[in-house]
This record gives structure tokens, C-alpha cells and sequence, in this order.
């Protein structure tokens, strides 16, 4: 598999911009090598002249619409983030309502799929925020202020067997469960 078409994948996946470090580590190549790589891909969409672009902002890079597509891509977020939220949306949703800081990574396990489109969907919508642990350079995810606003509560404890459902260790014995079959 070519270096470009790594970059490629993994600044499609990305939630954020991706920065050389972290192209090259997951790739194992020089950063010079991704940078070099990263800079042709940028060149050779703008030429193309495609509905995707990839930009740069120092050393950070990032997969996103063109902007020649703006008034599609405004009216397409708007009909996504004003419609009813999915089943996995929601399940999502409720995770974090619950278990809440909780890492993307733990969410993507739980649920069994990557779920960095319905965060971003979730996070358009206002109905969740993201923090970023710069120790361990981890995403931790927390329902908003809309959220709660919107459920007509004044805090999350009053969710539904808040108390019982935030602590029950269930999750994180099948999680264990799993982790120790891949041994």
C-alpha cells in the first residue's frame, strides 16, 4: 500500500487534523516522508479540481469538503443535524450520558464499531463536547449543557438510574472479558 494512499485513509477517518508525527508513527515512515507525501496529495486535489481537498495549517494536515461545495455541504448538515438522531446515534449518546468522560476509544469497544461519525454528527448537533488529554493525547467525550437543556433535566444525575447505571462495573468486566481472549 502506496504512503499516499495511507495518508489518504487516515485523514478520512479523522474526526481532526492529523499532524506529521502522528501520520508518521501510524504509517512507520520518516516524517519527511509524509510530509513530502502529504504536500503532493494537497497539489494534486487542488489540480483535480475534486470535491474533497486536503489543507495545511503548520504542521497539521486535514481531509475536508471543497469550498466550492459549501452551500451543498450547509444544506446537507442542516437536514443531518435537524432530523431525528439514528439508533446507533442514540445508543452512543446514551453511553456517554452515562459513562461520561468517556474516551473514544472506550466508546469504539463498547459498541464494537468505530464511532467517529456519529461523534462528529453528535458534535455538530451540540449534544456532546470533546476534551482533549494532551498528557496522553486521548479525545474524552461529555454530554453538553444543550443536552441536559434539551432532556428538561438540571443535571445528569437525574437521568434515569443514573446512579446505578454510572457505576455498574459491567461494561468494563466484558470489556476485560475481551481484552483477555486477543492474549
Amino acid at each position: 500500500m502506496s504512503i499516499k494512499s495511507q495518508i489518504e485513509s487516515l485523514l478520512f477517518i479523522s474526526a481532526k487534523p492529523m499532524s506529521i508525527k502522528e501520520l508518521s508513527v501510524l504509517i512507520k515512515k520518516t516524517a519527511e516522508e509524509v510530509q513530502t507525501a502529504s504536500d503532493e496529495l494537497i497539489e494534486i486535489y487542488k489540480k483535480e479540481n475534486r470535491g474533497i481537498q486536503i489543507i495545511k495549517n503548520n504542521s497539521k494536515y486535514q481531509m475536508v469538503s471543497s469550498p466550492e461545495n459549501a452551500k451543498l455541504i450547509t444544506d446537507y448538515i442542516k437536514d443531518e443535524t435537524s432530523g431525528e438522531l439514528t439508533p446507533p446515534s442514540l445508543e452512543t449518546l446514551t453511553i456517554i450520558a452515562y459513562r461520561e468522560p468517556i474516551a473514544k476509544m472506550d466508546l469504539d469497544r463498547i459498541r464494537g464499531v468505530n464511532c467517529s461519525l456519529i461523534l462528529r454528527n453528535l458534535l455538530m448537533r451540540g449534544l456532546i463536547e470533546a476534551k482533549i488529554d494532551k498528557k496522553i493525547g486521548e479525545t474524552y467525550y461529555n454530554v453538553s449543557f444543550d443536552f441536559i437543556r434539551f432532556l428538561g433535566i438540571n443535571n445528569i444525575k437525574e437521568l434515569p438510574d443514573y446512579d446505578r447505571l454510572s457505576e455498574d462495573d459491567t461494561i468494563e468486566r466484558i470489556l476485560a472479558s475481551n481484552d483477555n481472549k486477543g492474549k
